[in-house]
């Protein structure tokens, strides 16, 4: 297939939005799980925001002079993200979502590391991805549900003032050797939530209750647990939604025990430099 890949423009946004929206929805539903979007208009909205924003990267592939996909590579910070990667139902498996990574990996070829996260379910992005050059470094879980538990006396759980993210990064950057202040800026508004112990921040995160927008990092599983706790008595009834690495037993036995259940099996991958997380953390769909 003649594939032609370029830059996104305004009038290419609704036609990528609803390829999105199909493309993820065909492939949850031939596996058997629940769409990560919930309407055409979600979609089309979350293609408008990549767009919009200068700090990501939007491009298309056409073929004869129509949209059939389009791929983003966002660059708040020394990591770049991929994705949404999504090409249209009708010509998967030609070679146009090849040649749309493959323009997302030239164009991060200077930064510290590319991280993804891809659904385990889809052996063909799996085969993609790690023939592209992307390793896998974390089995996941999408794991949604409310948590009433009690959260400790000694710390506090607050919303993220501006004036908390040079702490956040430091704390990032003990757990994973970069930080993530760029992405935690772009947060929704009112979603990020800090725990404070001593005066200190020992656990954040950015989107709790939306697991694609959300990463998380701790000085340990109990400040965690701690952060966790605390979001979700603040929630009234509005459930918790995390991407947790199953290799962290203790949160995931605990996750599960406060009555929040699997939702689906994900799978972190790094191309370039990757440490080993030295704490408890979260990714988001970027990583």
């Amino acid at each position: 297939m003649d594939v032609q890949i370029r830059s996104m423009k305004q009038e290419d946004v609704e036609t990528c939005g609803l390829i999105c929206y199909n493309a993820f929805k065909h492939s949850a539903e031939r596996h058997n799980f629940p769409p990560d979007h919930p309407s055409p208009a979600f979609s089309i909205q979350l293609a408008q925001s990549y767009f919009a924003n200068p700090q990501i990267f939007s491009i298309v592939a056409e073929h004869d002079g129509k949209i059939i996909g389009s791929n983003y590579l966002t660059e708040y910070d020394v990591v770049r993200a991929v994705g949404p990667l999504t090409i249209d139902t009708t010509v998967q498996s030609e070679g146009a979502g090849r040649q749309l990574m493959q323009a997302v990996v030239e164009r991060g070829t200077e930064a510290n590391s590319i991280r993804l996260v891809q659904d385990a379910f889809d052996q063909a992005s799996l085969s993609l991805y790690t023939s592209l050059g992307f390793n896998v470094k974390e089995p996941l879980v999408v794991i949604e549900g409310t948590i009433k538990a009690d959260a400790p006396t000694n710390i506090e759980i607050r919303s993220l003032r501006e004036q908390d993210l040079a702490e956040c990064a430091e704390l990032c950057r003990s757990v994973h050797g970069v930080d993530r202040t760029g992405d935690l800026k772009n947060a929704p508004s009112l979603t990020a939530f800090v725990a404070v112990r001593d005066d200190r921040i020992v656990a954040y995160a950015s989107a709790p209750h939306f697991w694609a927008s959300n990463h998380a990092v701790a000085q340990s599983g109990a400040d965690m647990q701690a952060l966790l706790a605390g979001v979700g008595n603040q929630s009234s009834d509005r459930p918790l939604s995390l991407l947790l690495p199953t290799r962290q037993s203790n949160l995931f036995r605990w996750c599960l025990n406060q009555g929040m259940r699997v939702v689906k099996p994900a799978t972190l991958m790094a191309m370039g430099k990757y440490q080993e997380p030295d704490g408890c953390y979260l990714p988001s769909v970027g990583y």
